[in-house]
């Protein structure tokens, strides 16, 4: 990889609103679109990442105790799945929405930068 494109997926994976906005060409509405959808989809991601911390907490008050704790285990199982779900409907969302805002040929970039791994979802 060159150094050129370390930095372009460095900048998609920092500042994807910014990526976005220069290699789709997107005009000022549409960076406030991408901008309000991208926002959403960070809560959820945030939310995501204390899930997982309160998943990994109960795995291991699972395996604490002198006997293995099923439910607490099953507890960090099931937050798990959903957690994931969540973050699942909320990427389809966004994807639903982006699409919205784009035209076709920004469709096909978008496409692109994620078929190859430039962005990722």
């Amino acid at each position: 990889m060159a150094a050129s494109e370390i930095n372009q997926a460095v900048s998609a994976n920092h500042r994807p609103l910014r990526f976005l906005a220069h290699k789709l060409d997107l005009d000022d509405r549409q960076v406030a679109e991408v901008a309000r959808i991208l926002d959403e989809l960070k809560t959820e991601r945030a939310q995501a990442e204390v899930d997982r911390r309160r998943t990994v907490a109960a795995f291991a008050d699972a395996l604490a105790g002198d006997a293995f704790d099923a439910a607490k285990a099953d507890e960090g199982g099931r937050l798990r799945v959903q957690s994931a779900e969540r973050v699942r409907d909320a990427v389809l969302k966004a994807l639903r929405q982006i699409h919205g805002v784009l035209n076709a040929e920004q469709r096909v970039r978008l496409a692109y930068l994620i078929r190859t791994g430039t962005l990722t979802v």
